[in-house]
């Protein structure tokens, strides 16, 4: 009786352990219907993001079911330590998001898959050239850029216009030297005409500078690349410095502070202006109290126009995926023109691709689309993008000469001084 019992138990379990191995797990082969299965790890945070990226993996599984994408969620606070530990164990997803300027080591380690030949020419021809340029290496190409985050200023309306300033637009923005007398006038009692929050006071002084005409890194013919000071290079924190020390402009208090650190101090009016970076405007819209009237303008420019270096966010192909055709199939689908409007919305930043970018409603004047969208033709590789050493010499050098410099312990020949003969010991050992 027991052992007759146990029969259709067993045969259950077997059934199960049958369709169990059929089942293909990520990184495994083809099942036994020939269904495989993509990891797609998606660095989305902002919670319309996040739905927008499911949302479009999830129409994808609907329409193929032979290439199931499995959505994984990474965090950018920990994503480089977090690829080289999966690259290193074999265990990288099939897909990557990530940004431009966290590429080089992992196409330098022979991490990433090669792109040109597995992309459409739709995609190709859709991204401008500039964009490429942020994920290109040598001849090869690592990741395909699809969105991007001009820094601009948010500013209080009401502020602005009582002091009689001329509003600044994309196009005839602010000089630098403009922005300085702007900036003064804003500023009275218990009030700034701008905080800068300089916690990672690197990469803003780097892509504002394009503006003036710096750029610091210089890439020479043998493809080695030489930090090298030009009178451009000082125009961006000189004019900082300049508000902090001698104009009084400049909240001092804010350049240990990351960009939504800023926000109570704005909404309050202790900040008539903010850089921030363009998807800020989600926090505000989220955390102003109620009436409190606010604007989007271009931060200023110099004899190079509003020109600003991004470091757009990428998808990239593991080189060790087995199934790279249908990875790029994945990233043509989720990078369509329809889908793209959809990603930047929900990220609330602007897509590199000229179509996406041409939609109406990210051209729209409400919550500053239209000032964005303007800029973005303006927006330019970073100048450290595939510059190998990079992320040592803004830890170890770049990092505390411009907090010491904008703090008032150094001046700017000293702060030239560590930025290019520092700096080019720092590079110099990734390039012998």
């Amino acid at each position: 009786m027991l052992r007759s019992a146990l029969r259709p138990a067993l045969a259950a379990l077997i059934l199960l352990a049958g369709l169990a191995s059929g089942c293909s797990e990520p990184g495994d082969g083809p099942d036994r219907l020939g269904r495989i299965t993509l990891r797609f790890q998606s660095l989305a945070w902002q919670q319309e993001s996040v739905d927008a990226n499911k949302s479009l993996v999830a129409e994808w599984n609907a329409t193929h079911p032979r290439i199931r994408v499995e959505y994984v969620q990474g965090s950018w606070s920990s994503v480089h330590d977090q690829l080289l530990t999966s690259f290193a164990g074999g265990e990288a997803p099939d897909v990557i998001h990530d940004a431009s300027d966290d590429l080089a080591d992992f196409a330098y380690s022979g991490y990433l898959a090669d792109l040109r030949p597995l992309l459409s020419d739709r995609l190709k021809g859709d991204i401008p050239a500039r964009s490429w340029e942020s994920t290109t290496i040598g001849s090869e190409i690592y990741g395909v850029p699809f969105l991007q985050e001009p820094r601009v200023l948010m500013a209080d309306s009401g502020l602005l216009r009582a002091s009689g300033v001329r509003i600044p637009t994309p196009e005839a923005p602010w000089s630098w030297a403009e922005f300085r007398t702007a900036a003064e006038r804003l500023t009275s009692d218990g009030r700034y005409g701008v905080a800068w929050p300089l916690k990672d006071p690197v990469s803003a002084t780097l892509n504002l500078g394009l503006s003036a005409g710096g750029r610091l890194f210089h890439r020479d013919g043998d493809g080695k690349v030489a930090i090298r000071w030009t009178e451009g290079d000082a125009v961006v924190p000189s004019t900082i410095r300049a508000q902090l020390a001698d104009d009084h402009s400049a909240a001092p208090t804010t350049l240990g502070m990351g960009g939504a650190d800023t926000l109570p101090g704005f909404f309050g009016g202790r900040y008539a202006m903010v850089p921030l970076g363009f998807s800020y405007r989600q926090q505000i819209v989220r955390q102003a109290p109620p009436g409190f009237a606010w604007e989007v303008l271009p931060l200023p420019a110099g004899p190079q126009g509003p020109a600003q270096g991004v470091s757009p966010q990428t998808l990239s192909i593991a080189r060790d995926s087995p199934y790279k055709e249908e990875a790029a199939a994945f990233v043509d689908f989720l990078l369509s023109p329809a889908n793209t409007v959809r990603l930047a919305r929900g990220d609330w930043m602007l897509p590199t691709g000229s179509q996406a970018l041409a939609d109406p409603a990210l051209r729209t004047p409400e919550l500053g689309w239209a000032t964005g969208a303007a800029l973005a033709e303006q927006l330019r590789p970073a100048p450290a993008q595939s510059v190998r050493g990079y992320p040592e010499w803004k830890d170890k050098v770049a990092t505390p000469a411009l907090q010491e410099f904008y703090s008032g312990a150094i001046g700017l020949p000293e702060l030239e001084e560590r930025l290019v003969v520092d700096g080019n010991r720092v590079l110099a050992r990734y390039q012998r």
